[in-house]
């Protein structure tokens, strides 16, 4: 068989399969805890061999970059230290005397780590916790004894380091997972989360902070905010997004086995490696300028009724994008999810997400667009409720 036939059957089942366990069986499922690993591993061995699969999987390769991240707790995408200082420019004031908990960061290599222990003193802290997970289960790849997780707490007095030797550490009994009971005492000792947790686990990481009455500020896939969980805490006004999003977060700094395809990667200076989805936003509850600004309304809905379809299931207008919100429209307006990063509590009401009257995705002349937010405007003035009143 030629190397073209080869790498022609190789990807068809790959792609049958829906991943390395239709490759090899029983084997793979034993292990499918790791299976994301060893799906890698066959990717890489394919690119080498066969030039016809690299081409392939060069295609939108920086979301599938992404979502690798996405499938593994231990999430290789580390935040820059540009990006870090960007978003917490706007909270100094949040910090003072504050023990902050960074319960997703190896210290060695986080850019959390780093901005706080070189600001301590600015923002008044009283102590960082950093805690790391280990994976303790062993795969065909990995044939060490298992490895334990571990946590550093600085307190800024002097004298202290605040670039810990690994005698310097405190370890756990297991692997220091988030969840972790081990993890959880700490996160209990603490007043503010910020990190760059797993994608993946984003539901569970929230609901953790949420039940444990955490303020925090973390990095999330913008789609998360499409999740119930999370959208049911914007719309109950108990968490926001933060001041950057999408190209407002410039990249991820990415470790040397991930290849850095598409135009949205680089090299900076210091030879870190990076990509920039632009697909990712700060999630907080820690009060910022900006959800207290109004979102400036210039358009008008009467006169230019044709550039505001009604819905087919759900008495409200659509809406393309936030700036297109009319002014003289107290009814329902159907916005695009962006709307939540300039969403003020005070300005509009968020009323539900996505669906109509008959539970199904809300549709215009019999089409979807992408997820709405259902919103009224409580700053209508008379003349215009009048307007609206006497169309219906």
């Amino acid at each position: 068989m030629t190397k073209k036939n080869q790498s022609k059957r190789l990807t068809n089942q790959h792609k049958e399969s829906k991943g390395v366990v239709g490759i090899f069986g029983d084997e793979a499922k034993s292990h499918d805890i790791t299976v994301g690993k060893i799906s890698l591993f066959v990717i890489e061995q394919l690119e080498k061999e066969f030039p016809q699969y690299r081409l392939k999987m060069a295609r939108n390769a920086t979301n599938e970059l992404l979502q690798k991240a996405k499938k593994s707790k231990s999430d290789e995408f580390y935040t820059q230290l540009s990006d870090i200082e960007s978003e917490l420019q706007h909270y100094k004031s949040h910090f003072e005397n504050q023990v902050v908990y960074c319960n997703c960061d190896d210290h060695r290599i986080s850019n959390f780590f780093n901005y706080f222990t070189s600001n301590f003193n600015e923002l008044g802290l009283k102590k960082i916790i950093t805690s790391c997970y280990r994976e303790q289960v062993k795969n065909l790849f990995n044939t060490e004894e298992d490895e334990k997780g571990f946590f550093f707490e600085y307190t800024g007095t002097e004298g202290e380091k605040n670039k810990p030797t690994s005698t310097d550490l405190v370890y756990f009994n297991g692997d220091g997972d988030f969840r972790s009971s081990e993890s959880i005492e700490l996160l209990k000792q603490s007043d503010i989360v910020v990190t760059n947790p797993p994608f993946s686990l984003f539901r569970e990481y929230v609901a953790q902070l949420v039940k444990y009455d955490k303020k925090f500020l973390i990095i999330g896939n913008i789609n998360a905010i499409t999740y119930k969980e999370i959208f049911k805490l914007i719309k109950e006004n108990k968490a926001w997004l933060g001041i950057n999003l999408g190209r407002g977060i410039s990249g991820f700094i990415v470790p040397e086995h991930y290849e850095l395809y598409g135009t949205e990667t680089r090299i900076d200076n210091s030879g870190n490696r990076i990509i920039s989805p632009n697909n990712c936003l700060w999630l907080t509850n820690l009060d910022n300028f900006k959800r207290h600004e109004d979102i400036e309304l210039t358009k008008k809905y009467f006169g230019n009724e044709v550039q505001y379809p009604k819905y087919d299931n759900y008495d409200g207008i659509n809406i393309n994008k936030t700036q297109d919100i009319p002014i003289d429209y107290k009814g329902y307006m159907g916005v695009p999810i962006t709307f939540l990063h300039k969403f003020n509590s005070d300005q509009f009401e968020i009323i539900k997400f996505r669906k109509g009257n008959d539970d199904k995705d809300l549709s215009v002349n019999g089409k979807c667009p992408y997820f709405r937010i259902i919103i009224k405007n409580k700053r209508i003035q008379t003349e215009y409720i009048d307007l609206t009143d006497k169309e219906r």
